[in-house]
């Protein structure tokens, strides 16, 4: 008998390319943070020197207002109907068609026109479920890109577009290079210069993808800007999404203005065109403080898309007990209306804290309207205008300070120095431990080397990123892939 020998695999060599490649983009100092954050977490009581979380945008500021809610409505926690009391339990713990319920798209349908005051209403046909903003935004790019495509992405951008737009699609992102020279505002000249360099590296670009409010500028986009890259895509033939999972955050004027919008008021020949190529990314992540209820959605008037998402959906469903409880829960007018003015008041005010807390140090941010962060420029507390300062500083403030913000080289930032801040997901006071940390930091900085990077120091210029020095060697070896939410 002759006898097989079959030489042994490394693990590694068991699994599928797919799984065994580096571009998931989990090794970006954002993902890296996380890590040792959740290594040593900041309790006020059980670990008061632990590290505090300021790289997580997530909206706390608004729980109370939920759970009065829920206490005043049982029926829908009790899986019961409204008034009736009659259980859903066995309806909903059967099989859902994937295009979802009716009662939850209609109700969810009315909340986004809610919140962009009745200016674009949504058609609930047009939308399509998906678990969370990541879902939808990977199953966009299924639908309008193939492997080896692209899309311009305005920068800085969120960290994890990396992953989830690229890391099983196989699409590419083309950064959009943007500057502080105008607060970051994308023009049609830097829209032209990333088209360019696409096609110089033989990339088909596909579209472009804007966050609006952005994350991590915490701006609301001009309208001016918007009909400038509508402006854009209808001459150059491709895509828009508009990822405005931020829509509900806007605080101040001019106030959040959507794609839709826009193209609403978009007139002239090809005009239908154009609209079948705008497409919407929304979920009630940010705007309610859900991201573990796992809610997104795409909306799209082009039917092949909503058509091919829908099928795509299937892969990433939303629960029946999750939209049950939603359906509810939007279909109450009044909660809704006045939960949206009292979430914005508050996240003005822990804004405001943050703003006033960091002005008072030194340290200044961008102007900003909309979202659940600052974009802050610590640039003058560098030892060297660079991305290798940059990191410096970061680690300092990861390990000395105990803080995790997140470095703008990880959202492919061009200028060193400027920083996301998360002012969201924590209460007043450990915010005020924050900045009582990042104080001390700051005095115990004057004098040394990092004055000199202060106003005497030569004006930042743009410059390429390495890879922001492979992420600051990763900080530490990491065990396992963390889930981080943006």
């Amino acid at each position: 008998m002759v006898r097989q020998v079959v030489a042994e695999e490394k693990p590694e060599q068991l699994l599928s390319k797919k799984a065994g490649c580096n571009s998931h983009g989990q090794d970006s100092s954002y993902f890296l943070g996380w890590q040792e954050y959740e290594k040593n977490p900041f309790d006020a009581v059980s670990n008061p020197s632990g590290i505090i979380q300021m790289g997580l945008a997530e909206n706390q500021l608004s729980f109370d207002l939920l759970e009065e809610w829920l206490e005043k409505n049982p029926d829908a926690l009790g899986l019961r109907r409204e008034g009736g009391g009659a259980s859903v339990f066995r309806e909903l713990a059967l099989f859902q068609d994937y295009h979802g319920l009716p009662a939850f798209k209609n109700a969810l349908a009315r909340f986004m026109s809610e919140q962009r005051g009745y200016r674009v209403v949504f058609d609930p046909s047009n939308i399509v479920l998906t678990a969370g903003a990541t879902s939808a935004n990977e199953a966009l790019m299924f639908c309008l890109a193939d492997h080896g495509d692209a899309f311009l992405i305005p920068t800085p951008y969120y960290p994890g577009f990396d992953r989830d737009l690229k890391w099983r699609t196989g699409a590419e992102i083309v950064p959009v290079h943007c500057t502080s020279a105008n607060g970051f505002r994308v023009t049609r000249a830097a829209l032209d210069d990333a088209y360019r360099r696409a096609q110089k590296r033989r990339l088909r670009v596909r579209g472009v993808l804007v966050t609006n409010p952005s994350n991590p500028l915490g701006t609301a986009v001009p309208r001016a800007d918007l009909e400038m890259i509508v402006e854009f895509i209808a001459a150059r033939g491709i895509h828009l999404v508009s990822d405005e999972i931020y829509a509900g955050t806007a605080f101040a004027e001019p106030g959040f203005v959507s794609a839709l919008e826009v193209v609403a008021e978009r007139g002239g020949a090809g005009a239908d065109d154009v609209r079948d190529r705008v497409h919407v990314v929304y979920s009630l992540s940010k705007d309610l403080g859900l991201p573990g209820f796992r809610v997104g959605a795409i909306y799209s008037s082009n039917a092949a898309v909503v058509s091919a998402a829908t099928k795509m959906s299937s892969f990433g469903l939303v629960s029946s007990q999750t939209q049950h409880l939603l359906a509810a829960l939007l279909g109450d007018k009044g909660f809704t209306r006045s939960y949206v003015a009292e979430n914005k008041r508050r996240i003005k005010e822990r804004h405001d804290q943050l703003v006033d807390g960091l002005g008072e140090i030194g340290i200044a941010c961008l102007p900003s309207d909309a979202g659940l962060f600052c974009w802050v420029d610590m640039s003058h507390l560098m030892r060297s205008r660079s991305f290798a300062g940059e990191m410096d500083l970061w680690k300092k403030v990861v390990f000395e300070v105990g803080l995790n913000i997140s470095p703008g080289s990880s959202c492919h930032c061009r200028e060193p120095g400027w920083f996301r801040v998360c002012f969201a997901n924590m209460s007043a006071k450990t915010l005020d431990v924050a900045m009582q940390r990042l104080r001390s930091f700051v005095e115990s900085t004057t004098g040394s080397d990092a004055a000199l990077c202060g106003a005497a120091a030569a004006p930042l210029r743009s410059i390429s990123c390495p890879l922001a020095i492979k992420w600051a060697l990763r900080l530490t070896p990491s065990t396992a892939d963390r889930k981080a939410e943006r």
